[in-house]
């Protein structure tokens, strides 16, 4: 039967993601609307967002956080044609965003030294072929496959070279090893429900002295540049953003940092994304036409949450807009280079009892197409 209860929020997208629970944009501080973001009220802004950041997320000692142009894609780039070129790389990929950046480093950066390690939709490549002396290049969470890293036991605590990780879909979400992270990369309208255009960029001592000690070969953009005259331009991690920002994204990023605080922390976040998993997950095991993408159980991501159906694509494409068309999931079709299925996401801004809403409407669905 047509279920009668709808999810409250009907919006699941892996990106931008849900807003917090009780968001209004009334409620933002806009007193940096029409300022300069380098008057001092602007620059108070933005260096909140970096010390609150940090302290937030609990970083180690010396770790510094800075916000950069074009989301976790520019953040991302930022760090490979900063650091990348000195050492040999070991880049390990599973899904669209990773394997994007094998495309960069090889084919844009044309580096020669490169162990590239790849693995299908689904499942991990064997991380433990990871060099220590070598420069490591990998997402935590892969958003378009629903595949994430167990942990952090196949990074060596006495690398040599530097690990980089694109942990856009992670954050807030996962707790992360920080002391064997060099570099971390995020934007804020994944699991925080921020908006877009802004990434946020993470770097340990190791890679501030690979900074300070490396050029690369290669002419560096403007809005890559995190050095001048051989030391790193520390204004960025104090606010002193690159290019002229969006103060009104910045409100509302610090908005959800404070709803992020008065949960309890990171920890009550990511508490929040592993009860929705559980949500999906005892739904999948209710049900047997439906399964998660990834392959092993310590890898299932939750917050990208992919679920695959047995059902033709143009089958899983009619499930999709029968639920868009009821009003109870948007944006819910899987990533276009992925397998044909569900992508729900599942991060901290999503409230379980809208998953446990949603389920059964699923399960109308299928049987509506079949």
């Amino acid at each position: 039967m047509k279920p009668s209860i709808k999810p409250l929020n009907p919006n699941f997208s892996s990106g931008p993601c849900s807003k917090r629970p009780g968001y209004d944009v009334k409620n933002l501080d806009l007193e940096v609307l029409g300022r300069s973001h380098r008057a001092a009220v602007g620059k108070s802004a933005l260096g909140r967002t970096c010390l609150e950041t940090a302290e937030i997320l609990g970083l180690p000692k010396g770790y510094l956080v800075g916000v950069v142009p074009a989301s976790d894609t520019g953040a991302f780039e930022m760090a490979m044609w900063s650091l990348l070129g000195q050492r040999g790389v070991d880049i390990f990929s599973w899904e669209s965003f990773g394997k994007g950046w094998v495309t960069d480093i090889i084919k844009q950066l044309k580096l020669e030294n490169v162990q590239s390690y790849s693995a299908d939709y689904g499942q991990l490549p064997d991380l433990t072929q990871a060099n220590p002396d070598n420069d490591i290049v990998f997402t935590w969470n892969g958003t378009t496959s629903g595949v994430k890293v167990p942990n952090a036991d196949w990074i060596d605590t006495d690398r040599k070279g530097l690990t980089i990780c694109d942990a856009t879909s992670a954050v807030f979400a996962m707790s992360l090893p920080w002391e064997k992270l060099d570099v971390v990369t995020y934007s804020w309208q994944k699991v925080l429900g921020g908006e877009g255009a802004h990434g946020i960029i993470i770097l340990s001592p190791r890679a501030v002295q690979r900074l300070e000690s490396y050029s690369p070969p290669w002419p560096m953009p403007k809005i890559f540049r995190l050095t001048k005259g051989g030391k790193l331009i520390d204004g960025i991690f104090r606010g002193e953003t690159i290019n002229t920002p969006s103060m009104l994204c910045v409100a509302d990023y610090l908005d959800a940092i404070d709803w992020v605080k008065s949960i309890g922390g990171v920890k009550a976040a990511i508490n929040r994304s592993e009860n929705n998993l559980e949500v999906i997950k005892n739904f999948v095991e209710s049900n047997n036409w439906i399964s998660f993408l990834a392959v092993k159980p310590d890898t299932l991501s939750s917050t990208s949450i992919c679920l695959i159906l047995d059902l033709e694509a143009d089958k899983v494409k009619q499930v999709v807009k029968l639920l868009e068309k009821e009003g109870v999931a948007y944006d819910i079709g899987a990533y276009r280079d992925a397998p044909a299925g569900l992508r729900i996401w599942g991060g901290a801004t999503v409230e379980s009892s809208d998953l446990e809403a949603l389920m059964p409407w699923i399960k109308w669905a299928y049987h509506e197409v079949l």
